[in-house]
């Protein structure tokens, strides 16, 4: 994991240079903040470009899966709830662990918690395995003498997330195969089969119609400089990833994903399921409020709705109602607003916020199969389009030269 070199000041204002272990810088500037420190200055050590991006790119880098956290959730909740001790519960399970990975980290965990360390204080040592919202969940059930259950929650928690992931990768790699084969297929014929027929064009001497003309300057074009073009547009995503990596980027680029056509409409979705189920699960494992507000504004995974998070959150420090602030932000859609005010009302929030991510669930399903049925003829349309617009442009020289000869 790497580490980041940070200059931050103190509650008491006291400037401290330090080293922290994060997956990214963003991981690591969120831990500092949840310590009260205002970050200064912090930088990868020894991080150069080449290395960050291969290690970013490389699919078999050592990670942790959500299936090997919910399993490990699972069985030792099962353990502590039949009375056996956390180290020797730990002990069971590193046996059963197949990533070697993670069965490490376990370990290491299990020696702290030997030592004499809290769970939740060994969890932490390890955010590559163990998320801000694992360990705050941990330290309530620590707390309340319910670690079993909270395990229990954080399975169905992780397995509710895991499922909607899914849902929003599989609404995204249908077009996307089908998006990537049409542009193969039309890349294939401007500079593999349109040459040809430039060539023989050519023999005849005579003027070509405009379009012609302008698809093989287009295919001439894409055949001189389309080696150029791929590592060109492969540097355009690494400055977006990297653009992406600062405040303001991730800002800009989070809000303009919740208000793109068609898609932002299941970005939103997603989020306030993402938003409303960790928020009900924290509050339901006794995590208090405020804590759970700022666990789920840097567990939100888009920095527009992190900041209206935690705005209401300083709000509610203040003495205001939970669904007040968050109905100033614009993020959350009244019935949203309504329910959770409800909730507020009767005492019963956590079961409001899991009516919420139930509904809002649902509406991600809906919006998938809307999505999957309406992208579909949409692309195959393009693509007529296209290939059409090729073929009357290849074909408009032989008809006229068929008239000459008439």
């Amino acid at each position: 994991m790497p580490s980041f070199l940070y200059k931050a000041k103190s509650p008491g204002g006291e400037v401290i240079k330090g080293e922290i272990e994060a997956p990214q810088k963003r991981a690591a500037i969120d831990r500092l903040r949840n310590k009260r420190m205002i970050v200064l200055d912090i930088s990868e050590k020894g991080a150069d470009f080449t290395s960050d991006m291969l290690n970013r790119m490389n699919p078999l880098k050592n990670r942790v899966k959500e299936k090997d956290l919910v399993v490990f959730a699972r069985q030792l909740s099962t353990l502590v709830s039949a009375g056996v001790p956390i180290v020797q519960g730990l002990s069971i399970l590193i046996r059963q662990i197949e990533n070697e990975y993670f069965r490490n980290i376990v370990n290491r965990m299990r020696e702290d918690i030997e030592s004499g360390s809290a769970i939740a204080e060994a969890m932490e040592k390890h955010p590559s395995a163990f998320g801000e919202l694992f360990v705050n969940m941990v330290k309530a059930g620590e707390l309340g003498g319910i670690l079993d259950v909270i395990l229990q929650r954080m399975a169905d928690f992780l397995e509710s997330s895991s499922a909607l992931k899914s849902k929003i990768r599989g609404a995204m790699v249908y077009p996307g195969v089908i998006s990537f084969v049409a542009l193969a297929v039309t890349l294939f014929l401007l500079i593999v089969i349109i040459p040809s027929f430039g060539e023989t064009f050519a023999e005849f001497g005579q003027e070509l119609p405009l379009p012609t003309q302008m698809l093989l300057g287009l295919s001439d074009f894409l055949g001189r400089y389309i080696l150029y073009m791929i590592p060109a547009f492969i540097l355009m995503l690494v400055g977006l990833k990297k653009y992406y990596d600062t405040d303001e980027g991730s800002r800009k680029i989070d809000q303009f994903m919740l208000n793109v056509p068609v898609f932002g409409i299941l970005v939103r979705k997603a989020a306030i399921a993402r938003f409303t189920r960790t928020f009900g699960t924290l509050v339901k494992s006794g995590v208090p409020i405020l804590e759970a507000l700022e666990t789920v504004a840097h567990t939100s995974g888009n920095r527009v709705i992190e900041a209206a998070v935690l705005d209401a959150k300083d709000a509610i420090r203040e003495g205001e109602k939970i669904a007040e602030p968050l109905q100033k932000s614009g993020v959350f859609p009244p019935m949203v607003m309504q329910m959770i005010s409800i909730g507020e009302e009767t005492g019963n929030l956590d079961m409001m916020l899991a009516k919420i991510a139930d509904f809002y669930d649902s509406e991600v399903d809906r919006a998938v199969d809307g999505l999957t049925s309406m992208i579909e003829p949409i692309i195959i349309v393009i693509m007529g389009i296209v290939i059409g617009a090729i073929v009357i442009a290849m074909f408009l020289p032989i008809f006229e030269m068929s008239q000459l000869a008439a």
